[in-house]
């Protein structure tokens, strides 16, 4: 059976399958009560560090929320985006979809690797694991997609069946 799936685009189609739905519903959360949805379980670490080690008011708190929804909206977004384009396979082949999914991994592992140091700094360990758990299926797909080799570097390793040919097609019926 042959298959023109790569294995990083699996993974961020798996990654994707988990993240953009989690951070939706997270988001939309903090767009619509920003106060209540920081404090939590996946923003109490921020809503700690914001309140605690910036003392930063009501209005600048909401302010922070809305910022943090505005990011994991943007990651989430990316891939869905990055989803939608493995639907034609002409783009799949060609790597198309790869610079969304680029985009969604460092945007995300940015938010996921802050959320965790603020989690440590307010020693919340649930929160700590659950930003790391991130952080690591983030970059687990990016060394996946820096490892693997790209499909257009493959591509031109092979030779082509027009580089074989004879530039004489004359001195082909001869011999």
């Amino acid at each position: 059976m042959k298959t023109d799936w790569r294995i990083s685009t699996v993974n961020g189609v798996l990654l994707a399958a988990y993240i953009a739905p989690t951070w939706l519903i997270v988001a939309y959360r903090l767009i619509v009560s920003p106060i209540h949805a920081l404090y939590d379980r996946p923003n109490i670490s921020v809503a700690i560090f914001v309140s605690d080690h910036l003392h930063l008011g009501a209005v600048a708190t909401m302010k922070m929320a809305w910022l943090l929804a505005l990011g994991k909206l943007t990651v989430a977004g990316f891939l869905l985006v990055f989803s939608a384009l493995l639907t034609r396979p002409s783009v799949r082949l060609s790597g198309g979809c790869n610079e969304a999914l680029a985009f969604a991994l460092t945007l995300g592992s940015v938010i996921s690797f802050a959320s965790m140091v603020m989690a440590s700094q307010v020693a919340e360990p649930e929160a700590m694991r659950l930003h790391a758990t991130e952080l690591l299926l983030f970059l687990g797909t990016a060394i996946l997609m820096l490892v693997e080799p790209s499909t257009q570097s493959a591509a031109a390793s092979r030779p082509s069946p027009a580089a074989l040919q004879s530039n004489y097609p004359a001195a082909a019926q001869r011999s």
